[in-house]
């Protein structure tokens, strides 16, 4: 598999400071995208390597005590030749380790400066702890989505770290490394998991402003209320997703599923029949299998799709043939997006070893062999696995 650097982002040298969940998936994207990130990982701090190994992929990593006074140099010395700092902590932990936006800034006014937390940089919330679902349920995300009891269900992790938080922080930082080139001026991007998860209903608040989400919860088109938007179990307990919005997309719908006659006289979105009407296609659905039911609706444009499970993505036709997971070693994972016609993606390389370190990158940014070996002996840079001194941070 080709690890070779590629993609509209070579050369553009990212400096990502330790962190789980939404930061190590922004700095997934912009070593994906061709960037070259360097991760700065604590001593003994290797343990959710196994757990985020693919949001670490394509990182050169270096470990540092952030702690001693040397270490904080090795990191500001890296930050005064980077285009980017990626730092996930909560608000004040940088400062107080040196490592702050004043100061950063203050030696390098180009480097564009990320932050990634849950609640911002300031507001009631800043200090307190808080996971994916908090932030999501305060931004008004979580409520709407529901199970048949109406008990809110958390859509595993994805709208708040990554989503509304990994995502937000990429389109801010790139947004700010344009300017950053066009005028020499650097600056800060405060990426808050509550602000981009608000963002991700900007669809929804239009729905409520223009009348088309006023019902209870449960009774809309899209919150498991439409009967032609939903999921429905298959003889065989598989599922089929039926996404029929347009009136034609509608028409095909009942045609497949032999209902045509039957439900003529409903209007499509007549909230009063819906209950009764999502029973009657749960009735016919469960009499076919999956496969049977992916055979009616095959070149139909019904909108009709059967529910992949994850450990089966690289199997399905589709996905297959655009490459769109790939299976590397028996790790099966996303492959780079979007795609380029100029500057194509490369598969980047598997994320670093725990505890590696890869010391020779700092004759990069200033420090000698010696001075490197110094360090590594105090404890204040871990010690590679490989000796690697005098290798480069490029490729």
């Amino acid at each position: 598999m080709t690890l070779s650097s590629s993609g509209p982002l070579t050369g553009v040298r990212v400096l990502e400071v330790g962190g789980i969940g939404p930061g190590p998936f922004a700095g997934l994207l912009l070593a994906d995208l061709g960037a070259t990130v360097i991760r700065i990982e604590r001593p003994n701090g290797g343990a959710g390597i196994a757990t985020h190994r693919i949001l670490l992929r394509g990182r050169r990593q270096l470990v540092v005590d952030l702690k001693d006074p040397r270490g904080k140099d090795v990191v500001l010395r890296i930050a005064d030749a980077s285009d980017v700092l990626i730092e996930g902590f909560r608000p004040g932990v940088m400062e107080r380790l040196g490592l702050g936006p004043d100061t950063a800034l203050t030696r390098n006014p180009r480097l564009v400066y990320g932050r990634m937390t849950g609640w911002g940089q300031d507001g009631p919330l800043a200090d307190s702890a808080g996971h994916d679902i908090n932030y999501i349920a305060v931004a008004g995300v979580l409520q709407p989505i529901a199970g048949p009891d109406l008990t809110p269900v958390a859509p595993l992790n994805m709208l708040g770290d990554f989503g509304g938080g990994g995502m937000l922080l990429v389109a801010g930082l790139l947004a700010a490394l344009i300017h950053a080139r066009a005028t020499g001026q650097g600056q800060v991007v405060d990426a808050a998991i509550v602000d981009g998860a608000a963002l991700l209903t900007a669809m929804l608040h239009s729905m409520r402003a223009s009348g088309r989400w006023d019902a209870p919860r449960g009774q809309n088109i899209f919150d498991g209320g439409a009967p032609f938007y939903g999921v429905y179990r298959t003889a065989d307990e598989r599922w089929l997703a039926v996404g029929a919005i347009e009136p034609q997309f509608y028409a095909a719908l009942l045609h497949g599923l032999g209902l045509t006659g039957e439900l003529a006289g409903l209007a499509q979105h007549d909230r009063h029949h819906w209950p009764a009407t999502r029973e009657r296609f749960a009735a016919v659905i469960a009499r076919r299998t999956l496969a049977e039911w992916l055979a009616v609706f095959a070149g139909a444009d019904a909108c009709v799709s059967e529910v992949v499970d994850p450990a089966s993505v690289t199997e399905h036709p589709h996905l297959a043939l655009r490459r769109t997971y790939v299976d590397d070693d028996g790790l099966v994972q996303p492959a780079p997006a979007p795609r380029f016609s100029a500057t194509p993606l490369a598969m980047p390389a598997p994320a670093p070893e725990p505890g590696s370190s890869e010391t020779g990158l700092l004759t990069v940014f200033g420090l000698s062999d010696d001075s490197i070996r110094e360090l590594v002996a105090d404890g204040v840079i871990g010690a590679p696995l490989t000796e690697t001194v005098g290798a480069s941070p490029e490729g």
